[in-house]
């Protein structure tokens, strides 16, 4: 599929990307906005409102092979009472697919998360065929439109990436990032759980693999590069982006939670210390790879930020 593709959410940190590498890739692309906004040359735009309420959307979704879904309320703005995330994340989902089956579009590509699957960590690697039992409201909400798009008819795809990285990243990734540009040895050598990591271009690669499947795919897909790290592995590729050694004291775990937790900062060590292993057999059987290895992704993206 190279048809028309709209998009929303294009002024996001994922939007962003999605709008010029489907563009790149040969995607004629139309921008769904809130409002009038500058786009890059190439992309036309249709002003369509909030999506809770959204307005001339048969005009918007005319002739339009696809949509790929990116807009929504991100986990990270913290303190989001759950009824908003249902507004934003799921309603607005159902009404967005619902005015796509009455224009006929042929496929509609939703921007889940992992999120919707598990919580912020995981015993074991995560697949496909583990039930989804979401933990907040915001992977709750992510499942409510997953199974919203079960419901409309559409040929349905949801992805669910894990953490996602690359240039403009915010949130832990961007706090992560600080702290392999500090000048100090780092205690955290000994934290050896790993987390899968996404980047930019992997994730629109995988978005790009579902647009051209050729049989219907009505289901929900992990997106993850299938080389997890450490925490100390991923410090260690970021200064080898800034040409630096690792740096890293291998201070135990425990004594290092034990820190955290007279400091005040049990939150931040679970979030550096638990893994999230995830595997993304079903992109896989679609054909997609990633765009590279993440060691190699994570010094990039050290390199051309710093």
């Amino acid at each position: 599929m190279t048809g028309l593709i709209a998009l929303t959410g294009a002024t996001g940190f994922i939007g962003r990307h999605l709008l010029a590498d489907l563009t790149a890739r040969g995607y004629r692309v139309r921008v769904l906005l809130r409002r009038p906004t500058a786009l890059p040359e190439g992309a036309a735009s249709a002003v369509v409102g909030d999506l809770t309420r959204p307005i001339n959307m048969a005009a918007a979704l005319s002739g339009v092979d696809a949509v790929v879904h990116s807009a929504g309320l991100a986990h990270a703005m913290s303190g989001a009472p759950e009824d908003d995330y249902r507004t934003l994340n799921t309603e607005a989902t159902r009404r967005l697919a619902e005015a796509a089956a009455r224009a006929k579009v042929r496929r509609f590509v939703f921007l889940s998360s992992i999120r919707a699957q598990v919580g912020a960590s995981a015993p074991g690697v995560v697949t496909e065929r583990d039930p989804a039992r979401p933990t907040d409201a915001y992977g709750r909400s992510k499942l409510e439109a997953e199974q919203a798009l079960a419901e409309t008819g559409l040929d349905w795809a949801a992805l669910r990436p894990v953490l996602v990285y690359g240039a403009g990243v915010k949130g832990n990734m961007a706090a992560l990032l600080r702290l392999a540009r500090s000048p100090y040895p780092l205690p955290l050598g000994g934290l050896a759980a790993r987390r899968s990591l996404i980047s930019l271009d992997s994730l629109s690669g995988a978005v790009d693999a579902v647009l051209r499947a050729p049989d219907p795919v009505r289901a929900a897909l992990i997106a993850a590069d299938p080389d997890p790290l450490s925490l100390a592995q991923m410090i260690a590729a970021l200064r080898a982006g800034l040409d630096r050694k690792p740096g890293l004291v291998p201070v135990p775990a425990g004594l290092l939670g034990l820190a955290c937790r007279l400091t005040g900062r049990e939150a931040l060590f679970a979030r550096v210390a638990e893994g999230l292993e995830a595997r993304a057999d079903g992109l896989a059987a679609l054909g997609w790879r990633p765009a590279a290895p993440t060691r190699d992704g994570l010094a990039r993206l050290a390199r051309e930020g710093s």
